[in-house]
């Protein structure tokens, strides 16, 4: 019995590398599904990846758990505000991102994902009081230090970058503050701006700004596209949480760094936005400092791995 949990172990890793992985490389390629409906305002796109994740994760949570979870939070006023606020940040990443992304600002959304895990670090020592070690001072430090290259470069903030660190950021820390699966908080974060997003959609849709249901035949590629946003924006997410489960925080740490460096790798190669030598030494100082963030990561883990033995 004792020779086979270590098995076990190594097939549960397997799977939550496979999973987290294949999370972050679909993130990673996001940009290329928005950019083939570029036509569509950044709003309507995000208000039918709403519409259409909610009706998604009612299927996968109805045929899956079930809604007690949901139900159980739902009926708490002070959780279901946390719930709604996290819905807003979440809502405004959205729009930031597919905004940036179909405006030609993929660099500066893949910035603000690289910027994002030193931000966390940040919001730990500004709302919960964390004590920093040295080294992820230093690498704190490099990140400040990049992006006000940037600024200077740009003659101003790079706000695209901070906005999108900045709201996923806190709605990661509300997230964690939540007794709720990645998917119950998905569906209910959902059924929070739903009504919003309908209430968008139908207004479009009577002043004749819509691009939905105007293609040819039943349903035209476009749109078929915007109801694939619900997939788009769920099934990630749901590998996330396999991952989340099953993997120690240092690895899935590292695994977060494919999204943007995908992203990066698609702005510059595939859509070919500038990467003057400002700008390549903002995201290289950043980089040095998501390095030292690594390293201490990596020899925090090993420390506490040493303490279990």
């Amino acid at each position: 019995m004792s020779g086979s949990h270590p098995a076990a172990t190594r097939e549960n890793t397997r799977l939550g590398v496979l999973a987290g992985a294949s999370a972050y490389l679909i993130w990673g390629l996001v940009p290329m599904f928005f950019k083939q409906i570029a036509e569509v305002p950044a709003d309507e796109i995000i208000a039918h990846r709403v519409v259409w994740a909610m009706a998604l994760m009612t299927a996968v949570i109805g045929f899956g758990r079930g809604f007690a979870d949901a139900r159980r939070i739902a009926a708490i006023p002070r959780q279901l505000g946390r719930i709604a606020l996290a819905s807003a940040l979440v809502i405004t990443n959205w729009l930031i991102f597919v905004w940036g992304v179909n405006s030609g600002h993929i660099l500066e959304t893949s910035l603000g994902y690289f910027i994002l895990p030193l931000f966390n670090v940040a919001l730990g020592v500004l709302v919960l009081g964390e004590r920093l070690r040295p080294l992820q001072w230093l690498a704190v430090l490099l990140a400040a230090i990049g992006v006000a290259i940037e600024a200077a470069r740009i003659g101003g903030l790079p706000w695209i970058s901070l906005a999108l660190a900045a709201t996923f950021g806190i709605y990661g820390l509300l997230r964690k503050q939540l007794p709720l699966d990645a998917a119950s908080g998905l569906f209910l974060e959902t059924v929070c701006m739903t009504p919003v997003a309908l209430a968008w959609l139908a207004w479009l849709a009577i002043s004749g700004q819509s691009h939905f249901g105007h293609g040819s035949g039943l349903l035209a590629g476009r749109d078929l596209m915007l109801i694939a946003t619900g997939a788009v924006t769920a099934i990630p997410l749901l590998l996330f949480a396999i991952a989340a489960r099953r993997l120690p925080l240092h690895l899935l740490g590292f695994l977060q760094y494919l999204a943007p460096s995908i992203t990066f790798l698609l702005a510059v190669f595939v859509y070919a936005e500038p990467l003057d030598p400002s700008r390549t030494l903002a995201f290289a100082t950043i980089w040095i400092g998501l390095a030292v963030y690594s390293v201490d990561l990596l020899r925090s883990a090993t420390d506490d791995w040493r303490v279990v033995q």
